[in-house]
């Protein structure tokens, strides 16, 4: 399951290569040619439903769900990023999925340098490269569904609701109804799966 949400990137590419012909929008990677966008108020969702297994993967800027980028050092900026943390600590409530679906988180980790994770070797060019940081919030999560058939939709307005910062989330989606890229706001939170 892990290698189709790794190949799903690969499989959407074409379609999001269409899209950013269609609309440039500003973003910090884009200026130095790296392949992945940080773009504040903009995540990106990559899920997968293969049988009983779903899998979503978040990446968001820290800036769409803590507020700053920054290293937590008050107080105040501690508790954020701990609240943060909590919040992203339930998916099933953050995903809001079906109750008749009857989904069980499997495995779920949550990795970001406010987290107190080390950057990756790659990241710590990036942040030379930049001089200044831009810290992202990476959360994987893998579910066991008794009932997958009942996986209609997937509805993200929670995640719009708990962090409003968050304007837009693109994702790309592997389901046993084919594949998809599609762009999801407040608006128009839910996505057929």
């Amino acid at each position: 399951m892990r290698r189709l949400l790794l190949a799903l990137p690969f499989a959407l590419l074409p379609l999001a290569v269409a899209h950013a012909a269609d609309e440039h929008d500003h973003d910090h990677d884009h200026e130095h040619g790296s392949l992945g966008a940080h773009e504040h108020g903009v995540g990106r969702l990559n899920a997968a439903l293969d049988g009983q297994t779903l899998e979503l993967e978040l990446e968001s800027p820290a800036m769409n769900l803590v507020g700053f980028e920054h290293a937590a050092n008050s107080d105040a900026d501690k508790a954020k990023v701990a609240a943060v943390r909590a919040q992203l600590e339930k998916p099933l409530v953050l995903f809001n999925l079906p109750k008749a679906a009857d989904c069980v988180v499997e495995n779920q980790e949550l990795e970001s340098p406010l987290f107190g994770d080390a950057p990756a070797a790659d990241d710590e060019d990036a942040k030379d490269e930049h001089h200044h940081d831009h810290s992202e919030i990476h959360a994987h999560y893998q579910f066991t569904c008794a009932t997958p058939a009942a996986l209609k939709t997937l509805d993200l307005a929670n995640i719009f609701n708990t962090f409003p910062a968050t304007q837009k989330i693109q994702v790309q989606l592997i389901s046993p109804n084919g594949q998809q890229g599609v762009e999801v706001t407040a608006k128009a939170a839910a996505l057929k799966f």
